[in-house]
This record gives C-alpha cells, sequence and structure tokens, in this order.
C-alpha cells in the first residue's frame, strides 16, 4: 500500500513538471490534464491553479486576483468572486479530505485568509461610510408629547416653603394631556428608520455571507458591533441620554434632572421603536442567512443602548421623592410600559435578550413603586403641613393652590395610578375611606377616586384648621369660603369631577353658602343692632334724641371700621364677591332707610345733624362695593354734601 500512494505521489510530482512545462500552450496543458486525472483524480485539482495570459483557469485567477495589491483599496464583484473561487476549492478540498500540507489545500488556505482580511475591512469601511445620519428633528417631532411634567419644573415645592401660584397655569385647559387620558402616548406608528444606504445593505450582506461560509462570522460580528454600537452611542448622544452612574444621577439639582428625565422619555420611544427596530430589521437583512448570528449581533450592538436608558431609570427610581417628581416619574412609568412588549419582542430569542427584559420589567416596577411611594408621603405632607403665618386679607392659601393644581395634574394619570394603586389597596385602602368625608357612594369609587377624595378631604381639614389662625370670626369664614369654593371649581372645571361625583361638588357649594350666612352674622350682627327700635325712649314720635345720636353714631363707627378692614380682605371669585355683597345690601340697607325714614327727622332739623347722619341709602350702597377688592379703604373724612 505504501508503494502505492509512493507510486502515486512521484505521478503527481511528474505531472506537475508536464503542467509547468505546457503552461505556455492552453490547449495542450487542457489535453494533458485530461489525460493524466484519468490516473489519480487528486490530479484534476491541479487544473485550478494553470492559467495562461489570454484565458486564465479559475482558481488560479482568483487566487491572484486575492492576492494583488490593487484590491487592497478596491473593490468589485470580480473581487467577490475570486473569494467564491478560492471558498468552493477549499470545499471541494474539504470533501476530498486534502489535508493541510497539501500545496493546493495550503494555497487555498492562504489566499482566502488575505481575502477575508480585505473583505473585513471594507465591511467595516462600507458600515461606516454609508451610515444614515440621525434625523433628530423629525424623531422629536414623533415622539414629543404634552406633559404636565413639563411644565411643573415652573412651581417650586410648596413644602420648601415657598410656593408658586403658577401651578394655577400648569393645570389649565391649554397644558392638559387629556388627549391621551393618561401619561404619554405614543400611538400605534413605528417609527421606520433608515441606518444604512440601501445600495449599502446588499453589499453588506454579500460580505457577510461570505465571511460566514468561511467560518470567519466571528471577525464579521465584531466589526458589525463595534461599528454599530458606536453609531447607537452617537444616537444617544444626540438624543440628549448622557451616561451617567446612578450616584452621578442622584446628585443633580432638580432642574437639570427633570431635563434630563423628559429627554429620557422621548428618546425611549426613539431607541425601541426607531432605532432597535431598524437595527433588528438590518441584521435581518444583512445577516440573512443565518438566524444565530443576526440574533447575536443585534444583541451585542444593542444591549449596551438599552441599559445605558434602564440604568438612568434606576436611578430615578430609587433616588430621593420628592413632590414635583411625581408627574415625570409616571411619564417614565407610562413610556416603559407602552415599549415594553416591543421591547420583549425584540430580545426574546437569546437568555441575555431574556436578561434585558427582565431588567426592563424590574425598572417597571421600581418606576411604579417610586410614583406610588411619591403619591403617598404627598398625602402625608398635606395632612402635616402646619404653616402658622395667616394670610392677612383672607385669600386663597398657598397650600389649596398648589394641592388642587398638583391633584388636577394626577388626573390626566388616572390610568396609570388607579392600576398601581390597586396593588396597594389592601394596605391602605381602608384608611383612604376613613378619610374620604363619610361619603356614603365611597365604596362605588375607583382606587384613584378614594385617594383624591381622601386627598382633598385632608387639604380641607388643613384648611379649616388655619381658619382659626384668624382672630376675626368674620374673616375665617371669609377664608373658608374663598378656599371651599377654589377646591369646587377646581373639582368642577376637571375630570376630578368625574372622579368624585355631582353629589360632592354639590355638598361643598352648599358649605360655602352655610359659610356665608356664618359671616353675615359675625360681620353685620352689630351695624344692625344700632338700627332696632329698642332703648331709644319712645316711638318715633317721641324719641330720646340724645339715644339716636348715639345710635347714627355707633352705627357711622361700625360701618366705617367694616369698611375700613373687609375693603382690605379679598375674595377672588366675583361671582362670590357679588353674591356676598349683595347679601350684605338686603340686609343692611333696608334696615338703615327704614330706621332714616323713621327717626332721622329728629335730627335733621338740629344743629350739626351731618355729624350723625352721614350717610343715605344710596351712599351706602356704593361703599358696599368696594368690599373685597383686597384694597383697604377709610371712610371718616367723608360727609353728607348737604350736611
Amino acid at each position: 500500500m505504501a508503494a502505492t500512494f509512493q507510486g502515486q505521489d512521484k505521478v503527481l510530482a511528474t505531472a506537475q513538471r508536464i503542467v509547468q512545462s505546457l503552461g505556455s500552450n492552453s490547449s495542450d496543458t487542457e489535453d494533458m490534464l485530461l489525460i493524466l486525472s484519468a490516473f489519480d483524480n487528486r490530479l484534476s485539482n491541479l487544473s485550478s491553479f494553470v492559467s495562461s495570459d489570454e484565458n486564465p483557469s479559475s482558481s488560479a485567477a482568483a487566487e491572484r486576483v486575492i492576492l494583488n495589491d490593487a484590491y487592497s483599496t478596491e473593490y468589485s464583484d470580480e473581487y467577490l468572486l475570486a473569494v467564491d473561487e478560492m471558498i468552493q476549492l477549499t470545499e471541494e478540498c474539504n470533501l476530498n479530505a486534502v489535508e493541510a500540507g497539501d500545496g493546493v489545500m495550503d494555497r487555498a488556505v492562504v489566499a482566502l485568509q488575505i481575502g477575508m482580511t480585505r473583505l473585513e475591512e471594507e465591511f467595516r469601511h462600507v458600515l461606516i461610510q454609508n451610515t444614515v445620519p440621525l434625523d433628530t428633528d423629525r424623531l422629536h417631532r414623533s415622539s414629543l408629547s404634552s406633559s404636565a411634567a413639563a411644565l411643573a419644573i415652573a412651581a417650586t415645592e410648596f413644602f420648601n416653603d415657598d410656593a408658586s401660584e403658577s401651578l394655577d397655569d400648569l393645570s389649565s385647559g391649554r397644558y392638559s394631556r387629556h388627549s391621551h387620558g393618561r401619561g404619554v402616548s405614543f400611538g400605534g406608528d413605528d417609527m421606520c428608520l433608515e441606518l444604512i444606504h440601501p445600495d449599502a445593505v446588499i453589499e453588506l450582506r454579500e460580505i457577510a455571507d461570505r465571511m460566514i461560509r468561511s467560518g470567519y462570522e466571528k471577525e464579521c460580528c465584531q466589526v458589525y458591533c463595534n461599528v454599530r454600537r458606536d453609531v447607537l452611542d452617537e444616537c444617544m448622544a444626540i438624543l440628549g441620554v448622557e451616561k451617567l452612574s446612578i450616584e452621578e444621577v442622584q446628585k443633580i439639582d432638580w432642574r437639570t434632572l427633570d431635563d434630563k428625565m423628559k429627554k429620557w422619555v422621548q428618546a425611549l420611544k426613539v431607541v425601541v421603536r426607531g432605532l432597535l427596530s431598524s437595527e433588528k430589521h438590518l441584521c435581518e437583512q444583512i445577516f440573512a442567512g443565518s438566524d444565530l448570528i443576526k440574533e447575536v449581533c443585534f444583541l451585542e450592538a444593542s444591549k449596551g443602548c438599552v441599559m445605558q436608558l434602564l440604568n438612568f431609570g434606576e436611578a430615578v427610581a430609587i433616588g430621593k421623592r420628592s413632590a414635583e417628581k411625581l408627574f415625570r416619574i409616571l411619564d417614565m412609568y407610562d413610556a416603559l410600559d407602552q415599549v415594553l412588549p416591543d421591547l420583549q419582542e425584540l430580545f426574546m430569542d437569546e437568555d441575555a435578550g431574556d436578561m434585558v427584559c427582565s431588567e426592563a420589567k424590574g425598572l417597571l416596577d421600581g418606576l411604579g413603586d417610586a410614583a406610588i411611594g411619591t403619591f403617598v408621603e404627598f398625602e402625608s405632607a398635606v395632612q402635616g403641613e402646619t404653616s402658622r403665618k395667616p394670610l392677612p386679607n383672607g385669600e386663597i392659601h398657598p397650600l389649596g393652590r398648589y394641592v388642587m393644581n398638583y391633584t388636577k395634574l394626577l388626573v390626566d394619570y388616572r390610568g396609570t395610578l388607579n392600576s398601581l394603586l390597586e396593588n396597594v389597596e389592601a394596605e391602605s385602602g381602608q384608611q383612604a375611606r376613613e378619610n374620604t368625608d363619610n361619603n356614603a357612594d365611597v365604596e362605588t369609587l375607583s382606587f384613584i377616586a378614594r385617594r383624591m377624595s381622601a386627598l382633598i378631604t385632608s387639604l380641607e381639614s388643613n384648611i379649616e384648621e388655619k381658619s382659626k389662625m384668624y382672630d376675626d370670626a368674620a374673616l375665617q369664614y371669609i377664608f373658608l369660603m374663598n378656599n371651599i369654593l377654589y377646591i369646587v371649581q377646581k373639582v368642577k372645571d376637571s375630570d376630578l369631577r368625574k372622579l368624585l361625583g355631582d353629589n360632592w361638588v354639590k355638598k361643598r357649594r352648599g358649605l360655602v353658602r352655610q359659610y356665608a350666612t356664618q359671616y353675615l352674622r359675625a360681620s353685620w350682627s352689630k351695624v344692625l343692632s344700632c338700627l332696632k327700635d329698642e332703648g331709644i325712649g319712645g316711638s318715633s314720635s317721641n324719641a330720646s334724641k340724645v339715644a339716636l345720636k348715639e345710635r347714627f353714631k355707633n352705627f357711622n363707627a361700625c360701618f366705617e371700621d367694616i369698611y375700613r378692614m373687609q375693603t382690605a380682605w379679598k375674595v377672588p371669585d366675583p361671582q362670590l364677591r357679588e353674591e356676598l355683597r349683595i347679601s350684605i345690601s338686603e340686609k343692611v340697607i333696608p334696615a338703615y332707610r327704614s330706621f332714616l325714614g323713621r327717626f332721622g327727622s329728629h335730627l335733621e332739623s338740629g344743629r350739626h345733624a351731618g355729624k350723625y347722619i352721614k350717610y343715605n341709602g344710596e351712599d351706602l350702597e356704593g361703599y358696599l362695593l368696594d368690599l373685597f377688592e383686597g384694597t383697604p379703604l377709610i371712610l371718616h373724612h367723608l360727609r353728607r354734601k348737604n350736611s
């Protein structure tokens, strides 16, 4: 057997010398190869390396193309065909069990290695040169949505003793999110992005296919992942998402953090439904021949930017809680909740992909916990707010403004909050029901409605306590009317009314009327007592002038004192202000005119009558129009013209 092999080797060597000597005549060479191939099928491989100037044989020509330095910087279809020849030759050698050390096999392997090196560089070059720049304007236009949180930055946290009335503006209709109902809505449109120019995708697929067939899939994947990771990192920077550690995030001041949270919300849709969705499609196009490779490349190229987003979200979720963060945290929760199914679909085929989805689900739970925790802390802060500085004019308290505008904004997240509160209802639901003002319909309310009712009830209790800081009982009732009516209006003019119901509004309006009656009694009873017949020494015909002078003098003093104080008091609501003036006028003016008609003549004929009868009915009606404007006025210098 050994002799046989030695003989075959000699034949092979001889055949090689013959082929070399016949190289100048292609016709003779091909005839000789056919003859020699009949002796040993291994000789047929030699035809691959035979060439002539006029008609080079395929493998030898392919080898020259690959080895030619000109092709190190020039790429063409001819080069790909040459690589195909080398791949085919190595496959045939492997099929025929040609071992390393064989000239044919060695030369094919060397040529293929050189070819793969150049294809790898070409693959990188095409990827980089044909990357389509990110159209940030279009992306932001499709990802922006109205957001209460985007405006909450204008308000300083009340519980830092620096409340801002700008929350009134924040809760106005032009800033509402009612069109979405619950948090940020991205709609159903996927954002198909062109990441690589289409012609280049075809070229990349052709290169990748050959590298994979040649066993160079690792090198191909590495190039792809490195280039695409860099591109996605640049996209993240363009979208305003920075690489920050948890510690760095937690040290950022609120205004800067708010801006970063807003950009995170906007970027999340762009990244998941835009960049990553398009990135996966690109992998499927380029690595169409291998499901495993396209999944691996997608995962390795994209998981970095996903984890960057998740890490920032985690830093927010575990960070210090404060009332102004709640809206933005809810925005982040809604955004992640909406794209989580897309994320799970993108990363569903790999263990590492499962890890990404698990991290995203964990962050969603963390943001939910942070939102509810912040909401609960806000409730406690409202209950425990103990500022002891009364407003001098009885106007709406900053706490009432802050809480009601804050609550009105929260209603836009009612769907999200309701689902989150459902998870904690077993622990805190009973307490919430106890704080809902014994509303008979509380059991029919949704979770969020119960908590809103409890929150507002706590605010009302706090407002009632603050009213006791006023020494003047009448001013207490003005303060209560202003604040309860403000609460009612905020409920009535928003979706809070749908949550709390018309009975809730009706009850508070009745309370305002009750306070108005108590105000009239506390403020004007002394004035009206001056206009009674008792104690003036007889009937209208023989009444004591001394007693009458004292009555008119006391009336004037009481009226002027009330005028001085209550022109400084403030009733912001024009309808309530007008109703109070009418109620006062209906009580005071007829009584004064009647008293003046019965007893005025006793003094008008005497000296200094104007000292006692200083006003007529029309005068008083006019002066009542000055009440509750918040501008203190004085009447002591005024006298009737006919005095």
